[in-house]
């Protein structure tokens, strides 16, 4: 229902106007039309203003108040990134804080304070070896972690152990015609 007809229900009990036809139904419809696009303006603000709703220009505009773009690929993810980016405060740096909004920002890594002082880890869960876009990873990480802090990174490689339980003997290994790299990323 438009506005157009929540005129005339309001104005039906009255019974002065002409609702059906004429100049007053002609006028309703100018107003209601008007009020129809006043509407859809104000829902379109209201969607655009909000992080988790964003899907154009207020996506946009929110994006052009960081350095980095987040590492997501999808308008649902950038949404999520950027609410996990603008939730940082001055109380937002402890280590579960910190995965939170990795995680949110669609960041396959994970900080964990290590025994020394100033000193954290960041490893990618599920990833064998380098991911295969380290360097943007590593620029977004360094932006959203604490710039005090010196950041090593830790990858995971196969073990001897679990290449000896994947393979029977060495001829079996080598029958696989496999690389290094790729028998590195056999996790």
């Amino acid at each position: 229902m438009g506005y157009a007809d929540y005129i005339r229900a309001l104005l039906k009990p009255l019974r002065v106007y002409a609702l059906a036809g004429g100049f007053e139904d002609m006028e309703t419809e100018t107003l209601g039309g008007a009020l129809d696009e006043v509407d859809l303006a104000l829902t379109l603000s209201e969607r655009e203003m909000l992080p988790l709703t964003a899907e154009s220009y207020g996506l946009e505009n929110l994006l052009s108040l960081l350095t980095l773009r987040p590492a997501a690929d999808t308008t649902g993810r950038m949404q999520t990134a950027l609410s996990a980016l603008l939730r940082i405060g001055n109380d937002s740096f402890t280590a579960a804080a910190l995965n939170d909004t990795l995680c949110g920002c669609g960041l396959n890594a994970q900080v964990r304070e290590t025994e020394q002082a100033g000193v954290v880890e960041v490893s990618f869960p599920g990833v064998a070896g380098e991911p295969d876009d380290l360097d943007a990873l590593c620029a977004v990480i360094e932006d959203i972690l604490p710039c005090h802090l010196q950041i090593n990174y830790v990858f995971t490689y196969i073990t001897w152990q679990r290449l000896e339980s994947l393979f029977a003997n060495w001829s079996e290994l080598e029958s696989g015609a496999a690389s290094w790299s790729a028998l590195e990323r056999m996790v």
